[in-house]
């Protein structure tokens, strides 16, 4: 879930309401906050406890509720586990320590002493890009022995996934979930066990029928809503430059949508009137497609 921001980057508490509720009622099985497209390092942590506190009360156990405590600092981690904990969410998820490159072997020591220290179950969360680090399958397999749920891939390298999958194929408590949201497909017929979708901000159904399709092995509808998913990419997320668009176009989706505005945290800014315009000709393209309403037979 993307964090709603006013313009002078407080946290847009009605916003936030009409997101939820946006999700919720298209049908997504669990919310995940403090992400990537959630902006967490730009934001201070009286904000993020605020987005955490608030998140567990709209969403009042309707479902899971999953934190990223991600962070530079050690203590930082445990202080937004513990805050998690307090407000009622169900777990938090554990990405690597950002901007040190860091070791294995430093992975593995930090799990060691943070894992102990957490009061809520948690999951692993492999993003690279973000972070320096592709986790090892013997970094995941010692914190899946010290109570790892599972994990999300954002690496977005198939062969590492399919890996990741087959590794922990004897391991079925242990769920493999995919941040590429175009490798849902993929990744349940391999024997994986879903997606945290960042489309799904603001096309929670298409994901959710995308994901029943899969489980039933439904080759044409697979072909069908995938096809749109795929749309994304050329569209909503294709729109300027920066590393950042795919969060700057979710956001900004959600904004030509009346559900939350798209103001960014610094150093990201939201986009310029022309980047606008485009997304709002992609977005009336879809609806003019019906593109969130897709139907199962």
């Amino acid at each position: 879930m993307v964090t709603p921001l006013t313009e002078d980057n407080n946290l847009d508490d009605k916003s936030l309401k009409r997101l939820i509720e946006h999700l919720i009622s298209g049908g997504v099985h669990g919310i995940f906050i403090l992400g990537t497209n959630g902006e967490a390092p730009s934001l201070t942590y009286a904000l993020r406890k605020e987005l955490v506190t608030k998140t567990c009360e709209y969403i009042h156990g309707r479902v899971p509720v999953l934190v990223g405590i991600s962070d530079a600092s050690f203590e930082g981690a445990i202080e937004m586990a513990k805050h998690s904990k307090i407000s009622g969410a169900d777990a938090v998820v554990i990405a690597p320590p950002y901007y040190y490159p860091i070791t294995d072997i430093e992975m593995d020591e930090y799990l060691a002493h943070l894992i102990p220290k957490l009061p809520l179950p948690f999951l692993l969360y492999n993003m690279p890009s973000c972070t320096k680090m592709t986790l090892s399958m013997e970094t995941i397999d010692k914190a899946r022995k010290l109570g790892a749920l599972g994990i999300k891939d954002s690496s977005g390298d198939l062969d590492y996934l399919y890996g990741l999958i087959d590794t922990f194929r004897n391991s079925p408590e242990f769920a493999i979930i995919v941040g590429t949201e175009a490798f849902l497909p993929e990744t349940i017929a391999r024997g994986g066990h879903g997606a945290v979708a960042g489309g799904a901000n603001f096309f929670p159904k298409i994901f959710v029928h995308l994901y029943n399709a899969s489980l039933v092995k439904d080759k044409n509808k697979i072909a069908e809503i995938g096809g749109k998913v795929n749309q994304l990419y050329d569209t909503i997320y294709s729109v300027g430059k920066d590393a950042s668009r795919i969060t700057k176009g979710i956001k900004c989706a959600l904004s030509v949508m009346g559900i939350c505005n798209d103001h960014m945290a610094l150093p990201f800014r939201r986009f310029d009137a022309k980047d606008r315009e485009t997304i709002k000709s992609y977005m009336k393209n879809f609806k003019n497609k019906e593109l969130d309403t897709i139907k199962m037979k």
